[in-house]
């Protein structure tokens, strides 16, 4: 099991493969997403979240996954349009992908190991979010229907340290 975020890669939304080491410095928030979900919504505040902290360093990581009531069925085209064109998300997309079992994609095995929740390393359902500092160390896991609102405040905490 690889020990450092910055060591994964993983392709983005339309198949360009990026390295976790191009957010080296940043605050990380990783989200696995969905288009038809309850918590879709959600995107709008991650997005003014993005738009508020970027310049202070924070990037936002949007991972879609359908293992959770077939709620991303759909092909990037359907995703890209849900989160670009209906909730004008602007922070990075990723290609569609597993957050548990065999199959889950390596980021998401490494963060549940270092930041298991209450299922354990299990995640519950889509917008798990994990917060990884400016030096690649996950530091905080939030739950699916945590707010982007609520986050803010650690967020706030760990910019402004970060920052000093």
């Amino acid at each position: 099991m690889e020990s450092n975020f910055y060591n994964f890669s993983a392709a983005t939304l339309f198949g360009q493969k990026v390295n976790m080491n191009t957010y080296k410095g940043k605050t990380i928030l990783v989200v696995n997403t969905a288009s038809k979900c309850g918590l879709t919504p959600q995107y709008k505040g991650l997005e003014a979240l993005y738009k508020k902290y970027k310049d202070k360093g924070l990037v936002i990581l949007g991972f879609p996954c359908n293992q959770f009531a077939n709620q991303e069925p759909g092909d990037e085209k359907s995703i890209s349009e849900t989160c670009y064109t209906n909730y004008g998300v602007t922070f990075p997309m990723f290609a569609k992908v597993d957050v548990n079992g065999e199959n889950a994609h390596p980021i998401f095995k490494y963060l549940k190991n270092e930041l298991g929740g209450i299922f354990g390393s299990m995640i519950k359902w889509n917008f798990t979010k994990f917060l990884i500092d400016s030096e690649g160390k996950p530091v905080k896991r939030f739950a699916p229907t945590t707010k982007p609102e609520a986050i803010e405040q650690y967020l706030k905490g760990i910019l402004n340290k970060e920052t000093v």
